[in-house]
């Protein structure tokens, strides 16, 4: 494996990473304001937070990897 696979492997992982970091906070942040409101509503009865953060983690893991293969192919076309 050469350096720039490398480069792309290490991008392509931590960007991935940072948006499962980030979509599964936000998501429990929003789970937590769900029911610190003043009015609950059914979504916020019926959706697990579990759930509801495994699907903002798999959400952020989609965008991390878009954005890290956006993010290489501008790289590769600049050069």
């Amino acid at each position: 494996m050469d350096i720039k696979n490398k480069r792309l492997a290490l991008l392509v992982i931590s960007c991935s990473a940072v948006g499962v970091i980030l979509g599964g906070s936000a998501s429990l942040a929003d789970s937590n304001q769900c029911w610190e409101s003043q009015e609950v509503t059914n979504d916020c009865l019926t959706t697990e937070p579990l759930v509801k953060t495994m699907q903002g983690m798999s959400t952020g893991l989609i965008a991390g990897f878009t954005a890290a293969v956006v993010a290489a192919l501008q790289i590769k076309h600049d050069e």
